[in-house]
């Protein structure tokens, strides 16, 4: 699991999966997003400017993020 702290009220998705190095790029960003591959608080999320909050727990390619 990674803990990523945001520094923040919240962190877009986009920029969570690349801060999180989990994508190379914004738009590979997009692309997993858009095809269903992110789940956020277990359910599947095609929301590329999703707001993630602490607290949130995002899955992807088999690695869990919680937001603190």
């Amino acid at each position: 699991m990674i803990e990523f702290k945001v520094t923040s009220d919240y962190i877009p998705m986009i920029q969570l999966l690349k801060a999180a190095n989990l994508v190379q790029t914004g738009g590979e960003a997009q692309i997993v997003v858009t095809e269903g591959e992110v789940k956020y608080n277990g359910q599947v999320d095609y929301r590329k400017r999703l707001k993630v909050q602490k607290g949130d727990v995002v899955e992807f390619r088999g690695e869990t993020i919680r937001i603190i």
